[in-house]
């Protein structure tokens, strides 16, 4: 086991969780960056983070750190902090792949006495069922002999920067109690917040997966009472609102349910919990609601329209928004496209404008090339799907110059004034 006075650590996955996590660590020890991307890389070296989790300023002033994606960089180091994707298939069964891969690498640089930690999101039992078999058949090395393994779990919130890395409490973990004490003392050099050392990984790696779970499940029974205040004819809002008087009530909001946590780590635990011969009730019905969300709005924009006597077919709608949620440029698994697929199967003309997101990135993930200009008098319908800042700061009057004289707008996230909507979630 290394002494954290001599440990290089290196960190696997360059993306919105491993970026934060190389800048504050070389701040304190000589840390190597890999990812496999080699212009992900380039961006790095030259001071950009396009992710915007670390700034130009932050980027320049980490002196400490090399920015690789040549394997043979890691063999010096004997800390090794994994930080890759672990998103679902298309059947929302876990996909493994780059957590996988990220082992396959670590393994050929593995020396006696080193560390492995793991940060990605998986169901419990997966860093030593899954990533420590192919940690030992690459390596050769014997696990709690020759190489250890830790788990701590991931809290980045993607475009927050007021809860930013050394702010979050850290959840840490090790498969024998001095590794444990190791990787708690590790994190506590970079975590201001403190650190809650847990009894074992399986039990660090439900933590992690329950924590989005939860918030899961909650924003879902907010959806089914968005549902039926709407049948009703009441302002949910207002509803919440009158609600939120009370001290214990918990002030979640109707709406889109996407990114690469909240949408999909629900499916890692009840992948687990199958596997085991329980199927889970509530999570599940929770993860139908919130994935039907984007189809929903869909159906209550064309509603709309079909009362103002606007053909929907050939209609010109506008969908300002398609990250997965606001003043961030993280298109993973945005639910966005739901509301995008389902106008576009009426046989309307679908115009996309983010300012925050990518367009290369939003043509590959999800063949929606985005525009650059709003045109004047163009759209039958506006659908404000994602809070930017940007666009809650439209007026009425902006907002209807994008208009026709007869048009719709329909405001999913609840951030413009009544009298400019006319229809909400």
């Amino acid at each position: 086991m290394p002494d954290i006075s001599s440990s290089k650590v290196a960190i696997i996955g360059l993306g919105y969780v491993g970026l934060p996590l190389a800048v504050e660590f070389s701040k304190k020890i000589p840390t190597v960056g890999f990812d496999l991307n080699q212009r992900r890389i380039e961006q790095l070296q030259s001071g950009n983070d396009v992710t915007r989790e670390v700034t130009d300023k932050e980027l320049k002033e980490a002196q400490n750190i090399k920015f690789t994606s040549a394997p043979e960089d890691l063999r010096d180091c004997n800390v090794f902090i994994v930080a890759v994707p672990t998103p679902i298939d298309s059947n929302k069964r876990p996909d493994l792949r780059p957590l996988e891969g990220a082992s396959d690498t670590v393994g050929k640089a593995l020396t006696p006495g080193d560390v492995v930690i793991y940060e990605s999101t998986v169901y419990p039992g997966a860093t030593e069922e899954v990533c420590v078999p192919i940690l030992e058949k690459i390596s050769g090395l014997v696990f709690n002999k020759d190489f250890f393994a830790g788990y701590s779990p991931e809290r980045i919130n993607p475009g927050d920067h007021e809860h930013r890395l050394p702010s979050i409490v850290k959840v840490t973990s090790g498969s024998t109690p001095e590794i444990a004490d190791f990787v708690n003392d590790l994190y506590a050099t970079i975590i201001t917040a403190g650190t809650f050392k847990a009894s074992t990984i399986r039990v660090a790696e439900a933590a992690k997966v329950i924590e989005n779970t939860q918030r899961d499940v909650n924003i879902a029974l907010i959806n089914e009472l968005a549902l039926i205040f709407n049948r009703l004819g009441i302002d949910t809002i207002e509803v919440l609102k009158a609600a939120g008087t009370k001290w214990n009530f918990l002030p979640f909001r109707p709406g889109l349910v996407g990114g690469h946590c909240i949408g999909v780590d629900p499916y890692y635990l009840t992948h687990k919990a199958q596997e085991v011969g329980y199927h889970p009730e509530m999570i599940l019905a929770g993860r139908r609601l919130n994935d039907d969300m984007g189809r929903y709005i869909a159906s209550q924009v064309v509603k709309l329209m079909l009362k103002k006597k606007i053909h929907v077919a050939d209609a010109n709608i506008l969908v300002l928004g398609l990250t997965f949620k606001e003043n961030c440029p993280d298109l993973r698994n945005t639910r966005v496209t739901d509301i995008i697929e389902e106008l576009d199967s009426f046989g309307a003309n679908i115009d996309v404008y983010d300012p925050w997101a990518d367009n290369d990135e939003a043509r590959q993930r999800y063949d929606v090339n985005m525009i650059s200009d709003l045109p004047v008098d163009h759209y039958d319908a506006v659908v404000l799907a994602v809070a930017h800042h940007e666009f809650t700061n439209y007026s009425h009057d902006v907002l209807r110059k994008m208009c026709r004289d007869n048009a719709v707008i329909y405001d999913v996230k609840h951030v413009l004034q009544k009298n400019v909507a006319d229809g909400t979630l």
